[in-house]
């Protein structure tokens, strides 16, 4: 940042990653809602990404015409890693989380996916050997208990034994994520916010019509209107606006004030998929919510101890 943000600034830009918080919650909503119209994790991921991908290319030229980066060109390396990181973190980790709604509930895939900075601490801890304070292990039983608790009262739910696919495919998602924000992580400040956004996002959307092509044959065309609508809320609502609010509110307050507001995401999910999917849930996966929320903002508070990853 250039100068210390106003109390204004501050403020503005905690209320964007807020409601970029909330929008990106939404996803399992319109994915749950497009999956009773009988369309298949792959091809809604493709219609989602169909139709993001002109606004991420208009975006990528735009941030490689701006003379900074004319003058401070990608190398052959910078871009392979990009490349790479879009792959895992909006190809892979998007398949494996769309593919796990299929099986369980809205609000229990959020609370799987709020898993990542747990991961990426572990991580860190086996690949970057950076040391873990003793309330961060607190954190990681806080986290950890709390999804075994939400994961218990599901495998009770009507959902069977569908319940450790789903979970597992989810799970999956946030490893993959978790590998996006550590590679990500590193190479970002030297090639910028915007250009290493647009290009993953490309790149994760070549990888996806590539998957589509070669082991799917459903004509995108066939579905019914909702399943279009719900796509391009996906895309918009879920995806491309709260992905602007997000990085604008980082570059104001920094990653871990953002990381603190972003615990909304469950709550947020939990209460559209009461709405719209009348999803209820029992006091064990409430408990576990709690938990989880806790054991994050735990690692989140005390993330300022480290060299920002």
């Amino acid at each position: 940042m250039n100068h210390t943000p106003t109390t204004k600034e501050y403020f503005v830009a905690a209320i964007l990653v807020f409601l970029g918080a909330v929008l990106v919650s939404t996803k399992a909503i319109f994915v749950k809602l497009a999956y009773q119209y009988s369309i298949d994790s792959a091809s809604l991921l493709t219609l989602r990404m169909a139709f993001s991908f002109p606004i991420f290319l208009i975006i990528a030229i735009w941030s490689f015409n701006k003379k900074k980066n004319r003058q401070n060109p990608l190398t052959k390396k910078e871009l392979g890693i990009i490349m790479l990181m879009g792959m895992l973190g909006y190809y892979l980790a998007s398949l494996f989380d769309f593919m796990g709604l299929q099986y369980i509930s809205a609000s229990f895939e959020r609370i799987i996916l709020y898993l990542y900075p747990t991961i990426v601490l572990l991580m860190s801890l086996v690949f970057l050997k950076k040391k873990i304070l003793n309330v961060q292990l607190i954190a990681l039983g806080l986290t950890y208990l709390g999804v075994g608790m939400a994961f218990w009262e599901n495998l009770q739910s009507n959902f069977g034994e569908n319940i450790w696919l789903g979970t597992g495919l989810v799970f999956l998602s946030a490893l993959f994520y978790s590998v996006y924000l550590i590679g990500g992580g590193i190479i970002l400040p030297k090639v910028g916010t915007f250009r290493f956004n647009s290009l993953a996002m490309l790149s994760a959307s070549f990888g996806i019509f590539i998957h589509h092509y070669l082991f799917n044959e459903t004509d995108l065309l066939s579905f019914d209107k909702p399943v279009y609508q719900l796509s391009i809320a996906i895309a918009i609502i879920a995806t491309i606006i709260p992905t602007f609010l997000i990085v604008e509110g980082v570059r104001v307050i920094g990653s871990n004030n953002a990381a603190i507001i972003t615990s909304i995401g469950p709550i947020s999910t939990i209460v559209l998929a009461y709405i719209f999917l009348e999803e209820r849930l029992g006091w064990l996966q409430w408990t576990g919510t709690l938990f989880v929320i806790a054991g994050v903002l735990l690692i989140a508070l005390k993330k300022k101890n480290y060299k920002e990853l």
